[in-house]
C-alpha cells in the first residue's frame, strides 16, 4: 500500500481574502438592487438582486469550504474536510438552477401583466452592479482555473455581471422606447443562461460526490499501462475517483507473476506511482498485491 501526493494549494489565504471582498461587494449590490427594484417596479432588477443574493450565499459557502479544507485529518475524519469544496460547488450549482426556475416563473407572470418601470433607476443600479461584479470576477478569475469551488463562485459572479449588462440594456430600451415588456424577456433570458451555466457545474460536482471515474480518465488505458510494467500480471478491482479538486485517487488489486518480497514490491510500487502520476496525474495510489489468489480478476468488480 502506498501513496504519492502532489497537491495544488495556491495561496489559500489570498483566496479567502478575495472571497471576503466579493462577499462585501455583493451584499452592497443586493441591498441596493432590492430597494431599487421595489421602487422602480423592475422585475429584471429584482431578479438580478435575487441572483446577487444567491451569490452572497454562494461566496459564503465557498469561503467556509476553503477554510474547512485546511483542517487537519483526525481519527474521526480521516480525510479531514477535503471534500467540502466539492460539496460547496454542488450547492452553488444547485442554487443557480433553482434561482433560474423561480425567475422563469416570475417572468411569465410579469409578461402577462406588464408594468410601467422607473427605467432611470434601473439603469444606474445595473451600472453599479456591473462595476461591483466585474471587480469580483477579476479577483476570482485566476483561482477559478484550478479549483472547482472557486470556479462555482466565479461562475455565479460572471453570470450576474452579464445579467446586469442585460438589465442595463433593458433599462435603456425602456427609457428611450417605452418597451416595458423587455423587462420580462430579459428576466427569462437571464434565467435560461443561469441554467445553461449551472448545469455543467452541477453534473461535474455530482459525479465527484458519487465518486465516478473522472471524464478524462480511461480505466482500460490505465490498466493496460500498468500491466506493461515488469512483474505485473494484471491490475484488477480498480477504483479511480477525485477526493478533492487536486487529489485523484486510485485503488486496485495487483496480481503478480512472482511471489516477490516486500522490499521488491516497494520498488515496484514506486515505479507504478511514478507512471500513474506522470501519465494520468493520479497522485494517491493504494495497491493490494496478490499472487495466485483466488478472487475475481475483472477490472471492475462489484463490491
Amino acid at each position: 500500500m502506498g501513496h504519492q501526493q502532489a497537491h495544488n494549494h495556491a495561496h489559500p489565504d489570498l483566496r479567502g481574502r478575495k472571497l471576503l471582498i466579493s462577499i462585501f461587494l455583493n451584499i452592497l449590490i443586493t441591498i441596493a438592487q432590492v430597494i431599487g427594484g421595489l421602487i422602480s417596479g423592475s422585475l429584471a432588477l429584482l431578479s438580478d438582486a435575487l441572483h446577487n443574493f444567491s451569490d452572497v450565499i454562494t461566496l459564503i459557502i465557498s469561503y467556509v469550504a476553503s477554510k474547512l479544507t485546511k483542517q487537519k485529518a483526525s481519527v474521526s475524519r480521516t480525510f479531514g474536510f477535503k471534500r467540502a469544496e466539492i460539496l460547496a460547488a454542488f450547492i452553488n450549482a444547485s442554487t443557480l438552477v433553482i434561482v433560474a426556475v423561480i425567475l422563469i416563473i416570475e417572468a411569465f407572470k410579469r409578461f402577462l401583466n406588464p408594468q410601467v418601470i422607473d427605467s432611470t433607476l434601473v439603469i444606474w443600479l445595473a451600472f453599479i452592479a456591473i462595476l461591483g461584479n466585474g471587480l469580483s470576477v477579476l479577483l476570482l478569475k485566476k483561482d477559478a482555473k484550478s479549483n472547482l469551488n472557486m470556479q462555482s463562485a466565479y461562475l455565479h459572479l460572471l453570470t450576474d455581471m452579464l445579467a446586469s449588462v442585460a438589465v442595463l440594456i433593458g433599462g435603456l430600451l425602456m427609457k428611450y422606447y417605452q418597451l416595458f415588456w423587455v423587462d420580462s424577456l430579459l428576466t427569462f433570458l437571464i434565467a435560461v443562461y443561469l441554467i445553461w451555466v449551472g448545469w455543467d457545474l452541477l453534473k461535474t460536482s455530482t459525479k465527484m460526490i458519487m465518486l465516478f471515474t473522472p471524464d478524462h480518465i480511461n480505466i482500460e488505458t490505465v490498466v493496460k499501462t500498468v500491466n506493461q510494467i515488469p512483474k505485473v500480471k494484471k491490475m484488477h478491482h480498480v477504483h479511480i475517483w477525485n477526493l478533492s479538486d487536486d487529489e485523484l485517487h486510485l485503488e486496485a488489486h495487483l496480481d503478480l507473476f512472482e511471489d516477490i518480497s516486500v522490499s521488491e514490491f516497494d520498488s515496484l510500487l514506486t515505479t507504478i506511482e511514478q507512471v500513474l502520476h506522470d501519465e494520468f496525474n493520479i497522485n494517491h495510489v493504494t495497491i493490494q498485491p496478490e499472487y495466485e489468489k483466488a478472487d475475481p480478476k475483472e477490472v471492475i468488480v462489484q463490491d
